[in-house]
């Protein structure tokens, strides 16, 4: 069975996968993880929320007679 991967990333693994959080542990310490966690979570939800808002005002300066 072959494994689903993104392009960008490659062949990153469960092995890998751990190393880099137990060097995030090491960096960051246990208390400070969710904290950034939910920051990223927050940047990338208001990006979102941006990209779709840029998106439907374009949509109507394209054809105002739409609605």
């Amino acid at each position: 069975m072959e494994h689903a991967t993104l392009a960008f990333i490659g062949g990153l693994g469960l092995p890998e996968l751990l190393v880099i959080g137990t060097i995030a542990v090491l960096l960051f310490g246990t208390k400070k993880l969710p904290e950034l966690g939910r920051g990223l979570a927050r940047g990338v939800k208001e990006f979102k929320d941006g990209l779709k808002d840029s998106s439907e005002s374009s949509d109507k300066k394209e054809d105002p007679k739409k609605e």
